[in-house]
């Protein structure tokens, strides 16, 4: 599926970006940036928004669309994360909620001791992706050509069992490096908990934590990229998904996360929901996000069970099909429960 929508910009560099405008000014020692993770569904496909420049030093292009914190222009966090959203994408953002605060030294690549050390505060956005939605810039790709091995619609990705289980195994059996922020379960194990090994469950919400190990194991391209020990060590270092400039993936597996975690117990499914909707679309737009695919009739029943969507009257004419009945979000579950969520549970892992 082509999920490139709108088109081609050429973000300037983060850090650049965060340079103080007087050449006299002494170059601080500490930059605030804010980065966005807008995340959509398109054709049954989970998307999120990313603009596009030239190739880093491991041909990565796609970045989420960021800028600098200015106080002088911003009078809030948010208010800057909108307006630099609304200036490289044309996007004017709806929901949107602070995700993770991203300070670890060295987020890039060419960072030095000269460098600024920037201090980027992530925000996760739900929207529609619906046709261009106000786009001048930017496209809508799919989260899971980042993230192959996160999608189970179709059974347990053919990567893990391919790719990822054999070598983080061999990972596993390697000597740590001597490090004194070592953690503190061993590498088998984390391995198995992360990625559902050996008859462990899978957990879907562990988006980041699942990116962090191929990242350590070196099996991450932005590894390579960031010149991290583990990564020289593999001669057969497969294809794990689309690399993104500086840490901008780490930062969109935070925001998957959040969005799986979050559906569960908060309604903001149907942020990404138009008003009207047929339950069979209801249950698409679920499985996008979490991941696996889920039984029909037992949807229909949490879903109506729960109270969050109430009939229109109205049905929805399908070719070759029964005209399927038309719901609504009820907006009055917020004030009668105190965690109306989607709570579905995962597919067993069949390792």
């Amino acid at each position: 599926m082509n999920m490139e929508l709108s088109g081609r910009r050429k973000p300037t560099p983060e850090k650049s970006q965060l340079a103080p405008e007087d050449d006299h000014e002494l170059e601080p020692s500490l930059g605030i940036g804010l980065n966005a993770a807008i995340v959509a569904v398109s054709d049954n496909e989970p998307v999120a928004l990313v603009v596009r420049g030239d190739p880093d030093a491991i041909g990565a292009t796609d970045v989420l669309p960021f800028g600098p914190f200015n106080p002088r222009e911003h009078r809030t966090l948010e208010s800057g994360l909108r307006a630099w959203v609304q200036s490289q994408t044309g996007l004017d953002l709806g929901y949107a909620e602070q995700l993770y605060t991203f300070a670890d030294r060295g987020r890039h690549a060419d960072a030095g001791v000269a460098t600024p050390n920037i201090v980027s505060i992530g925000y996760l956005a739900l929207t529609q992706a619906v046709g261009h939605h106000g786009l001048t810039n930017g496209l809508w790709r799919s989260w899971y050509q980042y993230f192959p091995w996160e999608d189970w619609r179709r059974g347990r990705p053919e990567i893990i069992a391919r790719d990822i289980e054999p070598r983080l195994k061999a990972w596993a059996e390697k000597p740590a490096l001597a490090t004194s922020t070592q953690p503190s379960i061993a590498r088998g194990d984390r391995a198995r908990i992360c990625f559902g090994l050996d008859g462990t469950a899978w957990d879907e919400e562990k988006v980041l934590e699942r990116f962090e190990l191929l990242y350590e194991a070196g099996l991450a391209d932005e590894a390579v990229r960031d010149g991290r020990p583990g990564a020289a060590e593999w001669t057969d270092r497969p294809k794990l998904g689309l690399p993104m400039q500086s840490d901008h993936r780490r930062i969109l597996a935070t925001a998957i996360s959040r969005t799986r975690a979050k559906i569960k117990y908060r309604p903001v499914v149907f942020e990404l929901m138009p008003d009207e909707f047929t339950l069979y679309e209801l249950q698409k737009t679920v499985e996008a996000i979490l991941g696996p695919h889920l039984h029909k009739q037992n949807f229909r029943r949490l879903v109506e069970g729960a109270g969050l969507v109430e009939p229109t009257g109205e049905v929805k004419t399908r070719t070759g099909g029964r005209p399927a009945k038309l719901f609504r979000f009820r907006r009055e579950v917020l004030l009668e429960r105190p965690a109306p969520g989607v709570r579905v549970s995962a597919p067993p892992s069949r390792s």
